[in-house]
């Protein structure tokens, strides 16, 4: 008896759960293939299809990250810091004045202010980026603020452990926050090493429940401030796989880029937006945001991207990039899976006789997303954009530069994970001089590497063929 009555609930509730996630994926997922895919996984697997949904596929981030947002004091970076839009057109050349509509479209799309009088500068692989930020934090005096999505428990995360030990030990402020996904790439956690030295620590999810039906969304960004006037940014986790002396052949080259100037309180803005969701402390006051002070020429502002009140952000501004240029655009990133808008973009810039040159890897260390990957770059060689391979090691680097004046810079990759799942930060900056150097770094990985050409790709074994196509079907969830 109490066998069917059980029955007769379960035969109640299954279709009443599987309806339930049919609603709430139609009401709630911008894109229709994701929510075709829920609604089909609900009724033709209604357990599994409803428990998948339950852990992948609510975002309980963005009403919990929008309350913390209004919260969020907004920091003054004074007048003489913020560059309007007549100002940057006066600081442009004639022939790169266009690049003011991209300027005016981020405004928009961001409501952060563009800031003047910063200074950019290019660090490749960990062998200069990880030195730099060492000493960086060696000679803090008042406060120091580091997100990473991985810290590894090796040599380099051993030696910035120290010095972030010695930093607490002579007074500084510290805080350091870690991903709780990326965490767990290396054992023992480095949560456990730094709170057992002092360092006050927080995970990006603190709590079990957090952690689990946060599972899906990642912290990537990779932030260092010291003092709240020097910042590091760019792709590079704290492992040894950065640094060819400590990986050898299992190095991953990457860019970091020190920031100084008004545009370093726009990392620590973000940096307080994840402490506080984490940890719930504010860091206010001079503490954490003192004054800001001109340090160089450059024009730059920190472009926040996520599944919350900023989602889609950066793919926005690539799609802006790309419809203001006039003359080239260069791309280089570890994971290419554009979704259709970008694809589009890219081949009406191309009808349109822009040069594109993308660098990819020969060889990942994703192997899924690669395969990916393979199948979709045909969709783009059929009008005259340039792949080049790259050759090992792997090439884990992020840069776009239009027009040789415009660069983006930052954490965010071209696939769906990243524009779509990840919280990213990338920053954009106007200047000749720094788009000249990062042009020469692109330049240079392309003299080494090898033009991929669309009768390679046609002419691989069936086998393969259909591996990367199957596995292109994923990409929504690689």
């Amino acid at each position: 008896m109490t066998l069917d009555i059980g029955y007769r609930l379960a035969a109640l509730l299954i279709p009443l759960a599987s309806l339930v996630v049919s609603c709430h994926a139609v009401l709630t997922k911008r894109d229709s293939r994701s929510a075709l895919t829920w609604v089909a996984l609900a009724w033709f697997a209604p357990v599994v299809g409803v428990l998948l949904y339950l852990l992948f596929g609510i975002n309980r981030l963005r009403r919990r990250v929008t309350l913390q947002s209004r919260e969020t004091p907004h920091w003054e970076h004074g007048e003489a810091a913020t560059c309007d839009l007549a100002t940057l057109e006066q600081r442009l050349e004639r022939r790169h004045r266009h690049l003011v509509t991209l300027a005016s479209a981020v405004n928009r799309l961001t409501e952060r202010p563009l800031l003047d009088g910063n200074t950019v500068e290019v660090l490749v692989d960990g062998d200069e980026a990880f030195p730099a930020m060492i000493e960086a934090i060696h000679q803090a005096r008042i406060s120091i603020t580091l997100a990473t999505y991985i810290f590894g428990n090796d040599r380099i995360g051993r030696a910035f452990a120290d010095a972030l030990t010695a930093a607490v030990r002579r007074g500084v402020a510290v805080r350091v926050l870690i991903d709780n996904a990326g965490e767990r790439y290396t054992w023992p956690s480095m949560v456990g090493v730094l709170r057992r030295r002092g360092v006050v620590v927080a995970r990006f999810f603190p709590s079990l429940p957090s952690r689990l039906f946060g599972i899906n969304m990642r912290n990537h960004r990779k932030l260092l401030v010291i003092d709240g006037r020097i910042g590091f940014t760019g792709g590079m986790n704290i492992r040894r796989h950065h640094s060819r002396e400590e990986s050898g052949r299992r190095m991953a080259r990457d860019f970091q880029f020190r920031l100084q100037g008004p545009v370093v309180q726009q990392l620590q803005e973000v940096f307080y937006e994840d402490w506080y969701f984490a940890a719930r402390e504010r860091l206010d006051g001079q503490l954490w945001f003192p004054p800001c002070r001109r340090r160089g020429e450059v024009v730059a502002r920190g472009i926040r991207s996520g599944p919350d009140d900023n989602f889609l952000k950066h793919q926005d501004v690539l799609l802006a990039a790309i419809a203001t240029a006039e003359r080239s655009l260069r791309i280089v990133t570890p994971y290419f899976l554009p979704e259709s808008t970008l694809i589009s973009a890219l081949t009406t810039a191309a009808l349109r006789g822009i040069r594109i040159d993308i660098v990819l890897p020969e060889s990942s260390n994703l192997p899924f997303v690669h395969w990916a990957m393979m199948a979709q770059l045909p969709q783009i060689m059929d009008h005259d954009i340039q792949v080049w391979l790259s050759p090992p090691p792997f090439d884990h680097a992020k840069a776009m530069i239009v027009d040789e004046v415009w660069s983006f810079i930052g954490s965010s990759n071209w696939d769906p994970r990243s524009l779509r799942l990840n919280f990213e930060f990338n920053v954009e900056c106007y200047d000749p001089s720094l788009a000249s150097v990062l042009t020469a770094h692109v330049d240079q990985r392309i003299r080494a590497a090898r033009l991929l050409n669309l009768e390679e790709l046609e002419d691989r074994a069936f086998p393969v063929r259909l591996r990367d196509g199957l596995t292109r079907l994923l990409m929504p969830y690689l």
